[in-house]
This record gives C-alpha cells, structure tokens and sequence, in this order.
C-alpha cells in the first residue's frame, strides 16, 4: 500500500512566469482558443439570439418614420442697439445666453405657434384629435404644444451670440416653416414683451416724478422760510449777520482796550506823580501850553525877583511883591497840572467804559451767533433733505429717459443670421447603416449570450485552469466520443468504452493511449494498481477506467478491473449478463478471485463487478480482506484498475485509494466546480494517497487543451479522418 504523495512539479512542461497569486498568465492564444471553443460549443444559441436580435431590430427600422430637421440661427448681440453709447461695453454672460435659450423653447413661444399655423389640426402633432370639428379645446392645445416642444433642440454655437433652433418633422417644408415661425414669434413676442415692460417702466417713471418733484418743492420751500425766519444767510454766503458784526466789533473791541489801557496807565502815573509833589514829571502837563505860559511866567518874574533881591531887602515891598507873584504863578502851575490829571484819569473813565460797551455788544452778538449756530444745523438738515430728494428727481428722470430710449431698440438686438430652409435628405442615420449596425449589435448579443452562458458553468477548462487550481500534473484529456471525428457521443449508440478496438484510431481511443503513457511515467514504472475517482457523480470516471482497462488488455496484457463503487456499480450494469457473485461476496469470504471475476469476451478484461447493490454500514474494505485481495490480483494480473466511487460523496473512495498505487483524479471538462475538486483532492492528500495527477473527460473536440494548448484542437483532429 502507498503512503506518499505526488504532486505536479511542473518538471514535464516548460515553466511560464506565474502571477502574484501563483497562476501562469493567461496568453493571448489561450484566450483567443477559449472564445472560440466557447463560440463552438454554443453555436445555435448565439445563432438564435442573433437572428431574435437581427429580427426585432429590423423591424423597429422598418417602423422608423423618415424624420426631416431644419435649422435657423439667431443672433442675440446687445451691441447691435443704436442706442448704446460708443464704446460702451456690452456683453452677454452665459446666464443671459442661456435665458435667450429658455425664451425660445418656452411653452408659451411654442403655443403662439401651434394657434397661429393651426397645428393642433395636424395628426402629426395633435394625433387622431386632429380630425375633431370645432374649436381646439384646452386639452387638444396642450397635447399639440407638448409634441412640438418635443421635437424642438436649442442649442447655443459654442462661445458666440449664435443660437441655433432646429425642428423635426416628416416633411421637409413643414419642418423649415415651423422652426422659421418659432423664430419669428420668438422675436415678436421678446419685442411685445420687452416694449410693454417699458411703457409701464415710462408710467411708473412719470408718476414717480411727479411725486419726486412735488417733495422737492416742499423741501426746498422749508428750506428758505426756516433761513428767512431765523435770518440766516442763503447757501453760499460767508456767514450770518452776526458773524459779520462779530468780526467788526472784534477789531473795535481790541482798539478801544489798547486805548483804555493806555488812558488808564496815563492816568496812574499823573495821579502818583501829582501826589508826589512832582507835577512837571506828568507829559501831559509838559505838553499843557497854559502850563508852558505859566513856566515862562514864572521864569520871568524869578529874574524879576532875582534883581529886587540884588537892590532890595527881602522886606521891601517890591520884593513881597515879587513873591507873591511867583507864589501865585506856582499856584496856577499846580491848579494847571491837578487840571490835566484829572483830565487823564476821565478819558480812562470814559475809555474803559467804551471798553464796557463793546464788550456787552461782543456779548449780546456771540449769544446770537450760538442761537444761529443751533438753527444752521437744522438748516443744513432741511437742505440735506432738500438736495437728497433733488438727486433722486435728477436719477429718476435720466432712468425715465433712458426706458423712454430704449422702448424700440430691442428689434436691433436679435437678428436672424439663417433662415430655415427645407431639408434635402432625412435626418439621422441612413437605413442600411442601421441595419449594419443591427447585425453588429445581433452579432455581439449572440457572441456574448453564448459567452455568458458559457461562464456561468463555470468549470476548468484549460492546462492552466487545471494545474494552476488542483495543483496537478494534467495526464490526458478525454474527448466526447462518437464516430470518429465527431463531436458528440450519438444518442443512440455504443458507449465510448465499447470503441476501444485495436483496429480503430479515433480522438478518444488516442485520448485514452496518452493517458495510459502518462500514467505509466507518472508512477514510474510501478504502477500496477491504477485508481479512477473524482469528486462528484457524473464525470466519466467509470467510462474512463473501463476504457482504459481495456485498452491495457487489448494490448496483450492481463488486467483486472474491478468496481469499488458497492452502492452505484456502474460497470456492472455494462456487462452482458449480470453476475451472481462479485466484489462483496470475495470480501465476505464466500468466493474465490476466481469464482467471482468475469471476462469480457471483445478485449479479454476481467473484471470485478458487483453483483447487487450493498448498502450497509460495514465497512468491508478496512479490513485484510481487501489488501489480501489486492496481493493476490497484483501476483495473477499484470495491472489492476480500481474504479472507486467520487470522493465528496462516499467514504469507501478514501479507504480503497490507500491500496492503490497511485490514483487518477477525473474531472469533467468545463461542467465540475474547481471549489470540489479541490476538496476532494486535498482530502486524497491529507490520507497520503499517492496522486498520479488528472485527467478532463467530455472535452470538446476542438477545444485547444486537446492539443496541449499550443494549436487548435481542430488541427488535431485532422489525423484522425
């Protein structure tokens, strides 16, 4: 019994760089062969979701009604207004633009249509409501407007004041005049719109005015009775009355204080030169011409004394005399002086009184200066408002004026750049160009139905697939067999194992000769004892094992097959006549090897069958019986095929694949999930079973893992007739 494992090493094909995740790339020619094996296989349905395609789509461009689009191109420039002035800028922004567009596909633009050429008559636009009598109802009008709406693009030409509308209809000449009516509606109605919103503009400005004017009357009337009652000075002037007075008494004020001061200081010193005795310091008294006179007196009458004095005694009469004159002509000096300061000190009396009047009238005028300083700030309030509402009469009345100018300038602003002419060919694509285009479109829905049905299966399908996912050196792949070169098996017919004959070369019976020369150098030389399973039911191991038996036994070698599976023995069932005694009864005892094996009279095959169906929990191949049974088929039989039951679905698999010396893992091309393979190979593993590696079963002929995955599996077939 075995008891290591072999896995793939990748020793017996030439090594391609693997991917991050260990699988190889796959090769442009792989993908390519996958599609088209793909495309082969599912044939008929691609076909017939093609055809369903090409059909349906044929019809629908049979049912397309030939549709006719004109074109006209409007220019929306506000630099065309004669009214702007020159130089001025004037720039549509793209929100301007696109309103012009909103305008010109509104519904109501596209009602003043439909009333004014009667569309709403036409089945084209209004449907079988357009064969009613009578006046359009509400309903009729809508549905029209709606349709035409529909068939209506506008659209701005890039960056420019171009804005092209076009309209579809299924005839030329109708299209044409359409889109030309909607573009002159639309400049009708944007004239209308825009005069009438500037009449009423020109009736709120003149009412506006009317008020605006009156407000200013009033305010420029409070304005002058409020300077006339408080005396202040219209606008412009220097200043008020008393800042005028104020300024002059100022001047007198600082004249009549230097005055008053000088009198006043005059007046101090002859005061204190007089009390001092020391008249003649006083200068008013130097300058007095009495007090002059009386010095010259008295000088004279002091000469006089001084000669009376000379001849006379003092006591001579002439010398009293003398005396007494000079005593009076002292006395008059000195009246004289106390006269001029008296006079001194009544002009400061009476300056410094002056000083006193221009002071209370300097008063009395900064008093009324305050009282005009408070009424100029109401006065400067009233003109505020007197020149406030004057600025908003002069803006209103250039704002009246310009909506007063600009009323007509709109027909100015939008100009038609091309009429609407009548289209000469249908619009769209061309019929044969949507039928091409349908059988391309068939084509691809065929290719890629069949694809996905394909994918959805979901099973291995490549070398790679195989050895990248289990790990597994791929031994064979096995074709569908039939008549030779056929890609499937004939409903009615032998089974691919019952073609095994030495005097016939087919794909399959070549498939199963690879698979024996892969085995054989798989295990070396040593295996004898041979074991087909795989992981689910219904994957061709027994077909394969049976095939290969007997090509081992046509080949002039003694070989013994036998049937593992107690509960579904398939092998029995293909032999003529059913046996009475088989595997279970050999184990159990009651029969030799020999009493229990039959021969296959065509290739000379013994086999092991079994008889009925043994379903039990006793486990007859744990026990020596099987080994003993093995040892002694290994001494009488040159190679010994075990067909074992799947390995998800019966336990005994396990058991029976630790005798064998190595075991072949059948997989069913393009149908068995990767996931259970997987599975049961690792389970194989994990029980030391020796894995000689796998084969795929039911292959597409022309698949090109049939050739190894170098050419296409047609080439390949080509040997075989």
């Amino acid at each position: 019994m075995a008891t290591t494992t072999d896995t793939f090493d990748g020793n017996d094909r030439a090594e391609t760089p693997r991917t991050g995740n260990g699988r190889r790339p796959r090769t442009v020619g792989a993908l390519i062969g996958g599609i088209g094996g793909a495309l082969r296989r599912r044939w008929k349905l691609a076909a017939l979701v093609a055809a369903i395609v090409l059909a349906l789509a044929l019809a629908a461009i049979m049912t397309i009604t030939p549709s006719y689009q004109a074109v006209s191109r409007v220019r929306v420039d506000p630099s065309l207004n004669p009214m702007e002035q020159e130089g001025a800028q004037s720039v549509l922004n793209a929100e301007a633009i696109e309103t012009e567009t909103g305008l010109m596909s509104s519904r109501a633009l596209a009602e003043a249509v439909v009333r004014d050429l009667e569309l709403y008559r036409d089945p084209e636009f209004a449907g079988d409501a357009a064969l009613a009598e009578g006046a359009p109802t509400p309903g009729l009008i809508s549905s029209t407007v709606n349709a035409v709406r529909r068939r209506t693009a506008i659209g701005r030409d890039q960056l420019s004041y171009i804005i092209s509308l076009s309209f579809k209809s299924e005839e030329a000449e109708k299209a044409a005049t359409i889109a030309n009516s909607l573009v002159e509606t639309y400049i009708d109605l944007r004239v209308r719109s825009t005069s009438g919103t500037s009449e009423r503009q020109a009736g709120f400005f003149r009412e506006r005015l009317g008020e605006l004017a009156g407000e200013v009357t009033a305010a420029e009337s409070r304005l002058a009775n409020y300077r006339a009652s408080t005396g202040l000075p219209q606008t412009g002037s220097s200043g008020t009355v008393a800042d005028q007075q104020i300024t002059t008494l100022s001047s007198q004020l600082a004249s009549a204080e230097g005055e008053a001061a000088s009198a006043r200081s005059n007046a101090q010193v002859a005061s204190a030169q007089l009390a001092s005795g020391n008249v003649d310091a006083v200068a008013a008294v130097q300058g007095s011409n009495v007090i002059r006179d009386l010095r010259n007196q008295r000088a004279e009458i002091l000469r006089e004394k001084g000669e009376i004095e000379t001849r006379y005694d003092s006591r001579h009469p002439e010398a009293i005399r003398v005396r007494d004159q000079l005593a009076e002509v002292d006395r008059q000096i000195l009246g004289e002086g106390q006269r001029v300061v008296l006079s001194l000190q009544a002009q400061a009396r009476a300056s410094a009184a002056e000083v006193g009047a221009l002071r209370g009238r300097m008063s009395s005028l900064e008093g009324q200066r305050a009282t005009n300083t408070r009424a100029s700030a109401e006065a400067e309030r009233l003109e505020r408002d007197a020149a406030s509402a004057r600025a908003q009469y002069d803006r209103m009345n250039e704002l009246s004026l310009e909506s007063t100018q600009s009323t007509g300038a709109v027909i100015t602003q939008v100009e038609v750049v091309d009429a609407a002419e009548p289209p000469v060919s249908p619009d769209g694509p061309p019929r044969a160009l949507l039928a091409v285009l349908a059988v391309l479109v068939a084509g691809a829905s065929g290719i890629g139905c069949a694809l996905a049905v394909e994918m959805s299966r979901g099973g291995l399908r490549t070398i790679e697939d195989f050895e990248d996912e289990l790990g597994l050196r791929l031994l064979a792949s096995i074709p569908l067999a039939g008549r030779p070169g056929s890609r499937l098996k004939p409903r009615r017919g032998p089974d691919p194992a019952d073609t095994i004959r030495a005097d016939r070369a087919t794909l399959y019976i070549e498939a199963i000769r690879n698979l024996r020369a892969s085995i054989s150098r798989a295990g070396g030389g040593r295996g004898k004892v041979v074991a087909f399973t795989s992981a689910i039911p219904g994957e061709g191991k027994t077909e394969t094992a049976l095939s290969y038996a007997r090509l081992l036994a046509i080949n002039s070698s003694r070989v013994l097959l036998v049937d593992c599976d107690l509960r579904n023995g398939r092998v029995s069932r293909r032999l003529p006549h059913r046996p009475e005694q088989g595997l279970v009864e050999l184990l159990e005892g009651e029969v030799t090897l020999d009493q229990a094996v039959s021969v296959d009279e065509t290739s000379g095959l013994a086999i092991l069958s079994v008889a009925t169906a043994h379903f039990t929990s006793q486990d007859l191949f744990e026990g020596p019986a099987m080994a003993e049974m093995l040892s002694r088929a290994r001494q009488e039989y040159e190679y010994v095929v075990l067909d074992l039951p799947p390995v998800l679905a019966v336990a005994d698999a396990r058991t029976i694949a630790r005798h064998a010396d190595g075991v072949c893992v059948v997989v069913r091309w393009g149908h068995t999930k990767p996931h259970a393979t997987m599975q049961a190979v690792d389970q194989l593993r994990n029980d030391g079973v020796t894995i000689l590696g796998g084969a795929y079963t039911m292959v597409d002929p022309d698949a090109p893992v049939m050739a190894g995955g170098y050419f296409t599996g047609s080439l390949y077939r080509s040997y075989f007739g």
